[in-house]
């Protein structure tokens, strides 16, 4: 499966427009979500091809809606790769655990992130 839709779903807009920039500027089709309520409605909207999704976020957190997402029949096949502050062997873990199918350390290192998308297309 060719990956070209991609969705961030961050509450940072730092990271959200550093991400959307280099994706766009790589071909992908970038749309955003600033947290879980958000990203259930994009998702509804419009399938992607995969989810950016970070984990510290308000209300429902990132390990939280992976699981949710990974769940939900409708959404089966989406990969997840996780794109987190959070450095701990337990997070990539618990993380990976959820649903994701990778998990990226901020800050986002490009050539790291492009890798790891074509490795999943």
């Amino acid at each position: 499966m060719a990956i070209h839709k991609v969705l961030i779903v961050d509450d940072s807009k730092t990271e959200t427009l550093f991400m959307t920039d280099m994706l766009q500027r790589n071909g992908y089709v970038v749309r955003s979500a600033g947290n879980a309520t958000e990203a259930m409605a994009r998702l509804a909207e419009d399938k992607p091809d995969l989810i950016l999704m970070d984990v510290v976020m308000p209300g429902q957190n990132g390990f939280q809606l992976t699981r949710a997402i990974h769940r939900a029949p409708e959404f089966t096949g989406i990969p997840i790769i996780l794109c987190t502050s959070k450095s701990q062997e337990t997070d990539r873990v618990w993380g990976m655990r959820q649903g994701a199918r990778d998990y990226i350390t901020k800050p986002v290192n490009s050539t790291e992130l492009f890798a790891k998308i074509k490795a999943l297309g």
